[in-house]
């Protein structure tokens, strides 16, 4: 392959991946906002807190999404390290989502229902950045491609046919 189809070949997957993450963040984004807005309506917790809650569900929905379907053909053997790692990154995207919400509540008193809808979107956009990142770097990790085993000395399988003409060869 071209390096510039093997370019065009990276830059595709990586849109499919964006994608699936869009969709699943989206899901989740859906659930935090509810759980939210539920709770900040008919509870007595803070707004902060509630913001926080919300962020919690909506975390363990999206493990199922991105393992399940948007990262399932990455690396599956070290699932206690993925799942430390990801609550581990989830919980500073947490900080960072939050942190928003609470300097809009508490810094400048931006706590009506729908400043605080805005707020935690906002915090929300600027730590999905940071999860995606994490994510597929730290925890979802890659599967080493083929050719990269093969740089590494990894037994790897020769066609018949190669091996027809190298016996071929030595006669």
């Amino acid at each position: 392959m071209s390096e510039r189809g093997a370019l065009r070949a990276r830059l595709e997957s990586l849109a499919r991946e964006v994608a699936k993450f869009g969709v699943v963040g989206a899901v989740g984004l859906v659930v935090n906002i509810v759980v939210s807005n539920l709770l900040w309506r008919y509870t007595e917790i803070p707004t902060v807190r509630a913001g926080l809650l919300a962020t919690f569900v909506a975390i363990l929905c999206n493990y199922v999404g991105f393992r399940h379907w948007t990262y399932r053909d990455r690396d599956k053997t070290g699932r206690t390290r993925e799942l430390t790692l990801f609550l581990l990154f989830s919980a500073a995207g947490a900080v960072i989502e939050t942190g928003v919400l609470y300097v809009a509540t508490y810094g400048f008193g931006w706590d009506t229902p729908v400043q605080s809808n805005v707020f935690k979107i906002v915090g929300i956009g600027v730590a999905t950045l940071f999860r995606f990142w994490s994510y597929r770097t730290w925890v979802f990790k890659a599967l080493p491609a083929p050719e990269a085993a093969a740089d590494k000395g990894a037994l790897v399988t020769v066609p018949a046919p190669a091996v027809r003409e190298a016996d071929a060869a030595r006669r």
